[in-house]
């Protein structure tokens, strides 16, 4: 009876026989590393707000300078290290991080420059291990995997992304920040637990293309060789654009949440409790796209639908926003376009990655998911300061909003095909 609800389990959500531990160690890697983030994630919002709506692009440019200067490190520490050590060590790394604010915010919670500083720290913290996380996992599972279960796996990223939250809010009046930057370091570890079972799973259960180089070795390459690799590819350069024009996008509708937020509420602990609670519904949303649709229209529609609706929708969006600016219609493109990100164009987009070889999946992806990215919040940041101080009416944004959605969209279609064509040619993970 266990045995055929099982299996019937197994099928709703494509897992074949032997996948499952795999399976669960994916789901509580990412579980316990968004938990923790968008605990903090609220705590961020805060304190930008706390050091003026008006100089948030001084914050972009500050990440994106930081994101910079912590991209060589990286690059050096996936060329000297063994592939299955290059997150743990980088999340202990973290850890430690964390252990250091929690002491400076219990030692003067109301330091501006402390707060500044976390939020550029947690700015680049997030982009750095979740992708590190999704460059495990393309490493760990095959394009068809990836295409099966991706988008299963990305719902624990979201459970944790709707419990932080939770979390965060119930906790952040007894603890203060203080404590939730603790308790979020103690999840972090406990991730790091789960990628080594995951490791462990694989080298049971080996994949055909493993031996050429296997995760006991060293990446290849210096620490500059995503830069380098991204510029030589068009396929890299495609993503690296289409990442440009998801962060534009994004970065537009987070100034306007930033600006409504703060003068809707003036008490800090109350935006800390706004901000959660706009993630949770964003987190309810994508688990059960991700649980039941991403997966299945991967398979049978290919990736470049999860890479094209979402930009579709922020398009008609966008228009919606020109003719009706107001709080409601605001809140639900917000809530539609991060739970759309989360559950159809992130999954997707790693998915890119799983035709690349190891050497990309860690260091061209991370340049891509940081410094790129990064880039991308930090001009748009000040595109967006510009046209508000230039022009009266926030219509002309959003009219430009609309242009770049209708640009990621394009992009998103142009790579799934490519995808597409590089999964059916014979061995596809050893091109560069």
């Amino acid at each position: 009876m266990r045995s055929n609800w099982r299996r019937r389990l197994d099928q709703g959500l494509n897992i074949q026989p032997g996948e499952g531990p795999a399976v669960l160690a994916g789901l509580l890697l990412f579980y316990l590393l968004f938990t923790g983030y968008f605990m903090l994630r609220p705590v961020r919002e805060t304190m930008g707000v706390a050091g003026g709506v008006e100089n948030l692009q001084w914050l972009f440019t500050g990440t994106f300078i930081a994101t910079l200067a912590c991209l060589p490190l990286f690059g050096w520490l996936a060329s000297k290290v063994r592939r299955r050590h290059i997150l743990p060590w980088t999340y202990g790394f973290f850890a430690s991080n964390l252990l250091l604010f929690a002491a400076l915010f219990a030692v003067d919670p109301e330091d501006l420059w402390n707060a500044r500083a976390f939020y550029i720290w947690l700015s680049v913290f997030n982009l750095l291990t979740i992708s590190l996380a999704w460059s495990v996992l393309t490493d760990l599972f095959s394009t068809e995997q990836g295409k099966r279960l991706f988008g299963l796996l990305a719902a624990g990223a979201s459970l944790g992304g709707l419990s932080g939250p939770i979390l965060g809010t119930l906790l952040v009046a007894p603890l203060g920040h203080a404590g939730l930057v603790l308790l979020a370091g103690v999840f972090l570890l406990g991730s790091v637990l789960a990628c080594a079972f995951l490791q462990r799973w694989r080298d049971r259960n080996p994949l055909p293309a493993s031996s050429e180089q296997p995760a006991s070795r060293p990446l290849s390459g210096n620490p500059f060789a995503g830069a380098t690799a991204v510029l030589r590819s068009p396929y890299l350069l495609a993503i690296a654009l289409f990442v440009v024009l998801l962060a534009s996008v994004s970065t537009f509708l987070y100034f306007e949440q930033a600006r409504i937020v703060s003068e809707t509420f003036t008490d800090r602990t109350r935006q800390t409790q706004v901000f959660g609670l706009i993630d949770s519904v964003v987190q309810a949303l994508a688990i059960l796209t991700q649980v039941f649709f991403t997966g299945r229209l991967a398979r049978r529609m290919g990736v470049g639908v999860l890479l094209v609706a979402v930009p579709l929708v922020m398009a008609v969006g966008f228009v919606w926003l020109a003719l009706a600016p107001v709080f409601a219609v605001f809140v639900l493109v917000m809530v539609v376009r991060r739970a759309g990100e989360y559950a159809l164009v992130r999954p997707g987009r790693e998915m890119l990655f799983t035709v690349l070889p190891a050497e990309d999946k860690y260091k061209a992806k991370n340049f891509i998911d940081t410094a790129v990215y990064r880039g991308g919040d930090a001009l748009s940041g000040w595109l967006k300061r510009g046209l508000d101080a230039m022009s009266e009416h926030p219509q002309l944004a959003m009219m430009i909003g609309v242009i770049l959605a209708l640009g990621w969209a394009a992009t998103g279609f142009w790579l799934g095909r490519r995808h597409q064509c590089r999964a059916t040619e014979p061995g596809p993970a050893a091109r560069p």
